[in-house]
């Protein structure tokens, strides 16, 4: 669930620094569309397509040192190939999507199974996610998030929760023959043979195990298979990338929180804290870890993406960051935009509020998003390139390793231009191919990696386990 927006301190990226990476990127396509106009071609592995040196390039002894001293010069990233045209990028995403698991770390639509008695099957379904959608978009694997608002009363914040893993449950028994609940890395492979989709959880914001160590393994044993350490306020063991520091990154009982998570073989997610809290988490874990949902600061500077230097410890850790959907994290343009309305917007939605508490109801997060995306009707609304845009930033910065898709559907307000939903994945696939990514690296983007930091932390957990009885 989005972080409502606040005023910004973060400054706006400089110009030169946006042209430089992408530079980067075009002189390494440079480097290649001249070898390849010198009668070579590039030689390519058996495992990864694109990734290989010429090889007239690598037999002359007049231009590999050259060519090494170019490469040098440039940041560890993989080589992209030559841009393709439309209709090639639409071949190689067709190939791709046949073979891909495509899978998506973070999507609201729980509440409004639980609020709005919503059916994933509805064929006329006006939330972003729903069974149709998600065969349309090819999405092999969904995380549906277990939020609870941080405002909730804190005596049911379990309750709301333990609510929403049972919609969740009643969603996939009502729809066995699409969906199927996933435990592992394993499963979701399996059941996308089997031609399913396969749904697993997380719980997005420490403040929903009320400070109880115990309800991270109640959460797990029910499927839950990552947790965010916070949302838009502080817990009292972690502090939020939204709120006033309190507790300078992690206490104790953040650690503990870590390590606990670590040996259950749950995924630690940092979407939502504090750079100190990240740094501290990064310090602790004996795991890889997610980002299941943020985007770039280098591009869009809002607290809740991610700094250069925080994507690259990410990437030291073997973690992955999935790239987050919502405008304002992608647009800086639509961010300021944003800005200029929310104060009237989010009047409306307080008035809405205290009128449902008068009648003893609750606002849900379907009729709040309502009145939102009245008023971000209005607004310049970015095109989904824009996700490409921050995919290429991580990829420059970090490795083709260390990125893939947090959607956050069902839980933003506003959503690119050609983005509306997750039918829409496809288009993504089709852009990225455009720019030159290799199928194999597609592969990785589109759900590869994140199966990989899954079996990863999985294989941590028996490591820890064996070595302290399981306990």
């Amino acid at each position: 669930m989005i972080a409502r927006l606040q005023r910004s301190t973060w400054p706006q990226p400089k110009a030169d620094s946006l042209r430089c990476a992408q530079d980067r990127l075009s002189l390494r396509r440079a480097l290649l569309r001249t070898a390849v106009a010198s009668d070579c071609q590039p030689e390519r592995s058996p495992r990864r397509q694109g990734s290989g040196f010429p090889r007239c390039v690598r037999e002359s002894r007049l231009l590999v040192p050259t060519y090494i001293l170019l490469l040098t010069l440039l940041p560890a990233a993989p080589l992209v190939a030559k841009e393709r045209t439309v209709a090639e990028a639409q071949k190689v995403a067709q190939r791709v999507l046949g073979r891909a698991i495509v899978i998506d770390t973070h999507a609201d639509t729980p509440q409004m199974m639980l609020d709005d008695a919503y059916d994933l099957a509805d064929p006329k379904s006006t939330f972003m996610i729903s069974i149709p959608k998600i065969q349309q978009g090819h999405l092999g694997a969904e995380f549906l998030s277990i939020w609870v608002d941080v405002d909730w009363p804190p005596q049911d914040l379990i309750h709301r929760a333990l609510d929403l893993i049972d919609v969740v449950n009643q969603q996939v028994a009502r729809h066995a023959d699409a969906l199927e609940f996933a435990q592992s890395a394993d499963d979701i492979v399996r059941i996308h043979r089997a031609g399913k989709v396969a749904i697993l959880m997380g719980v997005e914001g420490g403040h929903i195990i009320e400070d109880d160590l115990y309800m991270l393994d109640i959460y797990y044993r029910l499927g839950v298979r990552y947790m965010t350490l916070t949302h838009t306020k502080n817990t009292k063991w972690a502090d939020s990338s939204t709120d006033k520091p309190q507790w300078n990154g992690l206490t104790e009982l953040g650690r503990q929180v870590v390590q606990r998570m670590n040996r259950l073989g749950m995924m630690v997610d940092i979407s939502h804290v504090s750079d100190k809290t990240f740094y501290d988490v990064l310090a602790t874990t004996k795991a890889p870890v997610i980002a299941s949902h943020s985007s770039c600061r280098a591009i869009s500077p809002q607290p809740r993406n991610m700094t250069d230097d925080m994507i690259q410890a990410l990437a030291r850790n073997g973690g992955v960051m999935d790239i987050n959907f919502y405008s304002s994290f992608l647009d800086p343009a639509y961010a300021s935009a944003h800005e200029a309305v929310s104060k009237e917007m989010d009047a409306e939605v307080k008035a809405a509020r205290e009128q449902k508490a008068k009648e003893g109801q609750r606002l849900s997060y379907a009729q709040e998003n309502e009145i939102r995306r009245r008023y971000e009707a209005r607004l310049p609304t970015p095109s989904f390139e824009r996700i490409a845009d921050h995919i290429d930033h991580v990829v420059q910065l970090a490795g083709v390793d260390h990125v893939g898709l947090g959607s956050d559907f069902d839980g933003v307000d506003s959503i690119p231009r050609g983005m509306e939903d997750a039918s829409k994945i496809p288009n993504l696939v089709v852009e990225l191919a455009r720019r030159g990514y290799a199928e194999d690296d597609l592969l990785k983007i589109l759900g590869e990696n994140l199966l990989r930091v899954l079996g990863q932390v999985e294989k941590a957990s028996r490591a820890i386990q064996a070595t302290s009885g399981g306990k």
